[in-house]
């Protein structure tokens, strides 16, 4: 169904200067940053807003007990292209109901089974990323020097296990792409702004604020599943505007997580410039950001009965000294 117009790739007049890429983020990660917030041995960035009292709100919101996986499948056929090595899954059978017909399974009275392995980048789907990920200028969250943060033996401070017991809690879907798109989607280079973002939250009848998981729905992954991946993995989408890190910052959200490959617009919207809002978001917010989510069916429901609010639990694998992390995000309403 078509939702009004869809807006062009805009730039909030005045708001960017396009040709100074490093004065934009080095004034957006003074204005917002976070760091020592939480005590100069923090682990968990904005994911501290979400307590106990926010977790116990959301599990009021569970009514109907109908479930939707956020998760895109991990196989072969999914989006990667390869880019900093970023490759599928590749799956393989250990052991087969094959080797148990057979008995080459060397085991007593007749039992047999089945096992298999996987082999994956931790960020080739629908995954979050975690607070080791990005550095700006050699700093990660919190200012400490990237290289004592990240070594070849992985994430010592931040790595994802730390989140793996606190993602849980109440969400908030924004269907930025059924409100201010054409026919559910946005087109790619769109740049979702503060105002987009707060008039799709009054048009559902919510409110943003501390400790909510934040999903925002563009509508790109609806259009690649049916015209095929071409660049998703990396190419032009649309996603928020750089001028969203100070909405991002006083929201005082838990976490943001969209169906795009880079949770930003791409392009990015200055010149020769790669992911500045990952720039101020992770190490100076310290914000945790999803990516690849899959909203189309909990999309299609909220739609239906008007409630964009619900339970959600999405903790991610607690892979020691990972910088991210797969995930299978359950939204419960």
């Amino acid at each position: 169904m078509r939702r009004g117009g869809a807006v062009n790739r805009q730039d909030p007049e005045g708001a960017l200067n396009r040709h100074d890429p490093e004065g934009a983020i080095a004034q957006a990660a003074k204005e917002c940053s976070n760091w020592g917030r939480w005590g100069e041995d923090d682990r968990l960035g904005t994911v501290n807003f979400l307590d106990e009292a926010k977790r116990r709100e959301g599990a009021r919101l569970i009514r109907r007990g109908v479930s939707f996986s956020l998760s895109q499948r991990f196989d072969i056929d999914g989006p990667q292209k390869g880019w900093r090595r970023r490759t599928n899954p590749v799956h393989t059978m250990l052991d087969t109901g094959t080797d148990a017909a057979l008995g080459n399974q060397g085991l007593p009275h007749g039992i047999g089974g089945a096992d298999d392995v996987i082999a994956m980048p931790l960020q080739c789907s629908t995954q979050w990323d975690g607070l080791g990920h990005i550095f700006d200028h050699g700093k990660a969250w919190n200012g400490r020097p990237a290289e004592q943060v990240v070594t070849s033996d992985g994430d010592l401070v931040t790595g994802i296990e730390h989140l793996a017991a606190h993602i849980a809690g109440r969400a908030v879907l924004l269907d930025v792409g059924r409100i201010c798109g054409v026919d559910g989607e946005l087109p790619d280079g769109f740049a979702i702004t503060e105002e987009h973002l707060t008039a799709t939250a009054a048009a559902h009848g919510v409110t943003v604020g501390r400790g909510d998981l934040v999903l925002v729905r563009t509508g790109q992954l609806a259009r690649v599943r049916r015209d095929g991946w071409g660049d998703y993995a990396g190419g032009p989408a649309p996603g928020l505007s750089f001028t969203t890190a100070s909405w991002l910052h006083t929201s005082e959200i838990a976490a943001v997580a969209t169906d795009t490959w880079g949770f930003e617009v791409r392009p990015n919207e200055f010149e020769d410039a790669f992911q500045p809002l990952h720039q101020v978001a992770i190490p100076h917010i310290g914000l945790l950001i999803g990516e690849m989510w899959d909203f189309e069916a909990l999309a299609e429901d909220c739609a239906a009965d008007g409630v964009h609010e619900f339970w959600l639990t999405a903790a991610p694998l607690p892979i020691t000294g990972a910088v991210g992390s797969p995930v299978n995000p359950v939204a419960v309403k």
